[in-house]
């Protein structure tokens, strides 16, 4: 007898008492013999808001006929996108980070209210990724994630720029490096067409990490949004998740400690974003594995970081593409002992069979070093702790020549004071440049601060300058950052209690962030510090009030106090 793979829609498929909810459905296009197959979610993330989602729903519409072909009913249905690099440096950037979880919660929603069977979730930007991830986690149907897929470069006189050239021509600009209309051309240049920020930032880094942890096919990171390959891979995404339910696997089969330790080494490679940590966390939350952020640097000390990508180094993700793509990337680690070839994927083969047929990096490429001669020798993700972060703290330290910064605390509590003081040229070399009250919390909403950082390297200071925050750092981000700061200055961390002048040091080999100060007066400033009222209204007020420690996901389910 043929298995009845309508885990969940069997509840109105048959019966008498289901005719109303089948009524419904009937007014969509479903027939009676559809009636007798699984219903497949396609979660898209289409928008017009952002360049990294304008294409979603043609790749939606491909992984629909791909679901039809397997024998699937496959429903098309929307959840929303905000993008970061239009809202930051604004106060729109506080919504990022709570429309991850809204994007986890919608998807959510719709899979468990609609009962369907099966779900491929197609994200592009940032928080897409994570969002559809949390989904997945919550829902508990067979699954597949799909990456819309990355931008073209842009190009001037012949060289590749990319959105984060635009924030740093601002900070050339205001040093006179550069006048208006080559600020203007590098602006109209940056972003020729669809597909995600293009280069190892957040949306690739998430990318390559699901690849890696197993719930997107092999190769599917990195194919560019605009390719023949992308459309594919969504097709073929359809397919799989129906073969998901023939198989009987599930998104906890996948997802398991070991294929989150691949994700972190894959990460750790290829020198990814800073959010990394905040967002695998969150999924690994969602999941109920003990992941914690001890965990990264325990792989961080392991890992060579291989990769010449952007924001510190010189390719983008199409270049890796070109070269072999993640996958190439995964096969060289696999083959040297980086990567657990036993966890299992959504093709229903493990990481070990799937690396059979992948072809090797194409020889003499640039994109991936050698083992021999690595970018660095361990991972470029480190997470620092000490008096000033005693839960823990991220810094990105590829292509960062210093180790050890001794500096004055230069402090403010809104990122609008610190980068007036940056532009007015009040920062100078060797200051500790400090924005507190911008975590989950205070900001509310953790907003990312790639405005400031990167008009700080556009004038020259990118590791002059220290800058700390307990809010974070956009994928585009580099120089000599830290964010994450835990606990943060809206629970009362030590962050809260930094005053002007405090001499903190940052130590990168040490894996350690200090301020100096002694136990009677840090408690003598606890006594006249007042936590500032949450914000109350609406999404965000919502986010403020539930959103956990940033060392723990900054996740908004309920957690074990």
């Amino acid at each position: 007898m043929e298995k009845d793979l309508r885990i969940k829609s069997h509840v109105f498929s048959d019966g008498a008492m289901r005719a109303p909810n089948r009524a419904m459905l009937r007014a969509v296009g479903v027939s009676d013999d559809d009636f007798k197959k699984p219903m497949i979610g396609i979660a898209s993330t289409w928008s017009e808001v952002t360049p990294c989602n304008i294409h979603i729903n043609d790749l939606a519409k491909r992984a629909k006929e791909g679901a039809r072909e397997a024998g699937g009913v496959p429903l098309i249905f929307n959840t929303i996108t905000v993008s970061d690099g239009i809202s930051m440096g604004t106060q729109g950037m506080r919504y990022s980070l709570p429309s991850r979880d809204l994007i986890g919660d919608s998807i959510e929603t719709v899979v468990g209210a609609e009962n369907l069977d099966g779900l491929v979730a197609i994200g592009a930007c940032d928080k897409n990724i994570p969002g559809c991830m949390i989904a997945i986690a919550n829902a508990e149907v067979p699954a597949v994630f799909v990456y819309g897929g990355t931008i073209a470069p842009g190009s001037i006189n012949g060289k590749d720029i990319d959105i984060v050239s635009v924030f740093e021509g601002v900070g050339k600009h205001n040093n006179g490096l550069i006048d208006d209309n080559e600020l203007r051309q590098i602006e109209c240049q940056a972003c020729p067409g669809a597909g995600a920020c293009g280069g190892m930032y957040t949306a690739n880094t998430m990318a390559s990490a699901m690849e890696a942890i197993g719930m997107s096919l092999p190769g599917s990171s990195s194919n560019p949004a605009e390719s023949k390959e992308k459309a594919k891979d969504c097709e073929n995404a359809g397919k799989a998740v129906y073969h998901l339910l023939e198989k009987g696997i599930y998104p906890k089969d996948i997802m398991t400690k070991k294929a989150f330790e691949n994700a972190i080494t894959v990460v750790m490679a290829l020198g990814g974003s800073t959010n990394a940590i905040l967002h695998l966390l969150a999924i690994a939350h969602a999941m109920e594995i003990d992941l914690t952020i001890d965990d990264f640097n325990r792989i961080q000390e392991k890992t060579p970081h291989l990769a010449d990508l952007k924001p510190s180094g010189k390719y983008v993700m199409q270049d890796l593409h070109r070269v072999g793509g993640v996958q190439a990337v995964m096969k060289m680690l696999y083959e040297a002992g980086y990567l657990h070839g036993d966890c299992l994927t959504v093709t229903g083969k493990t990481m070990a069979e799937n690396m059979k047929n992948v072809p090797a990096l194409k020889e003499d490429q640039a994109v991936i070093m050698p083992f021999d001669h690595p970018k660095r020798k361990d991972g470029p993700l480190i997470v620092l702790k000490g008096n000033l972060a005693p839960r823990g703290a991220v810094a990105k330290v590829s292509g960062v020549k210093v180790s050890r910064h001794v500096g004055p605390a230069r402090v403010f509590n809104t990122e609008k004071e610190a980068t007036e003081a940056v532009i007015n040229n009040k920062i100078k070399e060797g200051d500790v440049l400090v924005i507190r009250y911008v975590g989950p919390k205070g900001g509310p909403g953790m907003p990312e601060m790639l405005s400031i950082s990167a008009i700080l390297v556009g004038k020259g200071l990118g590791e002059k300058v220290a800058l700390l925050t307990d809010g974070r750092f956009s994928g585009g981000t580099h120089g000599l950052v830290v964010g994450h700061i835990a606990p943060e200055a809206q629970d009362g961390g030590p962050i809260a209690f930094l005053e002007e002048g405090d001499i903190v040091t940052i130590d990168s080999t040490k894996k350690e962030i200090l301020f100096a100060i002694t136990e009677k007066e840090l408690q003598k400033r606890k006594q006249h510090w007042t936590a500032p009222p949450l914000y109350k209204k609406g999404v965000l007020g919502k986010y403020a009030h539930n959103v956990s420690c940033s060392s723990l996901g900054a996740v908004t389910d309920f957690l074990d106090k």
